[in-house]
């Protein structure tokens, strides 16, 4: 008889949500990971101090408020990356603890230290001695996350050319900065420190960013970091990052030349598969160390899963964390319905984006009619008591069925605010629905009854005129 019933490697958002759903299913469980590492990259390195690094930019810089106290307005004069991390290792520490708890109340063993494959049921534990324990499991879950890609030709010192991962580990908040890769994390610490009052200069290989974004939400969010005095370089290769005593030059394939303290690069990420000794368990990884799965999330050995963000898109902490239940569920012969197409995506950029469904341009290229419905925080009381007049929130409508095909919106609260449309899109509403319903007043979720009846307006003029 095995050790164990089920084995997760690694403790992040899927592999906590695989032990504990196995767990819950009266299975005998353990979860493997480093000592320093429960919780992952999302909760150590990743999203969880990303996110709270961002709220207490501004908090600290007051830029919320300066629409109602004036461009001039801050908390406090002189934020410093003690005040930035203060926050964030607070946050870290309950989340460690939290975790840690649910763990020890689900009965989960928590195998302290790194695992490999040293056959296929089988995983050697060593927390960083000679001894390595082993451990044997008729189930394995394989969801060890992944880390900041580093291109070769770059030289990282973790003080001037460092990745996101460095970022935590700062002494100082730089005056400039360029950041390399106008991804999702890229643009979330390029408007984070330009908010801070660094001068950020984006650079990126492609002629335009977040290209699975709405286009005019995508321009909003440029033309306010814009505002924040960010340059964008698109169409741009860096050459060569050159370092210099107090600071970094980023050569141009087109010859520009970008002075800075500090050069952040965001080249994507890769899956931490290297040490698991795949081979021996008799799978492999992709050239970015990711692991390819079927609809169950099974890997080519049919007892070994793999979730996360280590089998690539959409890597994000919330799919991960229902493919870790949905794998469980699998390995332990209880199969569930599979994961709702309908998956919405949240950018903590400064303002937030988030969307869920079609975008205008894929609706387009596919042919599908449909109408806009448009609402903007600055008509709304809400918006003007929070000093928001940026916002919007768009609708995109089926004139046929009159179906919801898309939400999409930017500004405060945006990635809270997406879930109303996700959940009437998931029930299949209409937006007959929004224009009937009564929302409380003064909200921002009143923005869906005003973007709906605009839409409504609109699909009604053109009836109209069909008479």
């Amino acid at each position: 008889m095995h050790d164990f019933d089920i084995l997760v490697l690694g403790s992040g958002p899927g592999g906590q949500r695989a032990a504990i759903a196995a767990a819950k299913l009266g299975r005998r469980v353990a979860v493997v990971d480093r000592r320093n590492m429960i919780g992952g990259v999302c909760i150590n390195t990743g999203t969880i101090p990303s996110k709270t690094l961002r709220e207490a930019v501004l908090y600290l810089t007051g830029l919320n408020q300066r629409e109602l106290y004036g461009q001039s307005y801050r908390v406090k004069e002189d934020i410093t990356v003690t005040d930035l991390g203060m926050r964030t290792q607070h946050v870290i520490g309950r989340e460690v603890d939290v975790i840690r708890s649910q763990l020890a109340r689900n009965r989960v063993t928590v195998l302290t230290g790194t695992g490999r494959f040293l056959d296929p049921h089988t995983v050697g534990v060593t927390d960083g001695g000679d001894h390595e324990r082993r451990v044997t499991a008729d189930r394995i879950v394989i969801a060890t996350g992944t880390r900041p890609a580093r291109p070769e030709t770059v030289e990282f010192d973790e003080e001037t050319i460092i990745d996101s991962d460095g970022i935590l580990r700062m002494d100082r908040v730089p005056s400039t900065m360029v950041v390399v890769g106008a991804g999702v994390i890229g643009i979330e610490y390029a408007s984070m420190f330009a908010a801070l009052g660094t001068k950020v200069t984006v650079v990126e290989r492609r002629e335009r960013m977040l290209e699975f974004c709405d286009l005019e939400i995508v321009e909003a969010l440029k033309y306010h970091l814009r505002d924040l005095a960010v340059t964008f370089r698109f169409g741009e290769t860096v050459k060569a990052v050159e370092k210099r005593p107090r600071g970094a030059i980023t050569v141009l394939e087109s010859g520009k030349r970008i002075p800075a303290e500090t050069v952040m690069y965001s080249a994507g990420r890769h899956g931490m598969t290297g040490d698991l000794g795949l081979e021996a368990a008799g799978l492999s990884a992709d050239g970015r160390g990711r692991i390819a799965v079927d609809e169950r999330y099974r890997t080519a050995v049919p007892h070994i899963y793999a979730v996360g963000d280590v089998i690539g898109f959409p890597s994000l902490a919330a799919t991960s964390m229902e493919q870790g239940r949905l794998a469980a569920h699998d390995a332990c012969g209880e199969p569930v319905s599979g994961m709702h197409a309908l998956q919405p995506i949240g950018i903590y950029t400064i303002p937030e984006i988030s969307f869920v469904g079609r975008t205008e341009d894929e609706l387009t290229a596919d042919k599908i009619p449909f109408e806009v419905g448009v609402s903007r925080y600055r008509e709304l009381a809400r918006g003007q008591i929070i000093g928001d007049s940026y916002g919007m929130l768009k609708l995109l409508v089926s004139p046929q069925d009159r179906s919801l095909l898309g939400v999409h919106v930017f500004g405060t609260g945006a990635t809270e605010l997406v879930h109303i449309g996700q959940t009437v899109m998931g029930c299949g509403g209409t937006v007959d629905y929004l224009v009937d319903a009564v929302f409380n007043y003064p909200t921002l979720a009143e923005s869906y009854k005003v973007a709906a009846l605009d839409a409504m307006n609109k699909m009604r003029q053109i009836a109209l005129l069909g008479e």
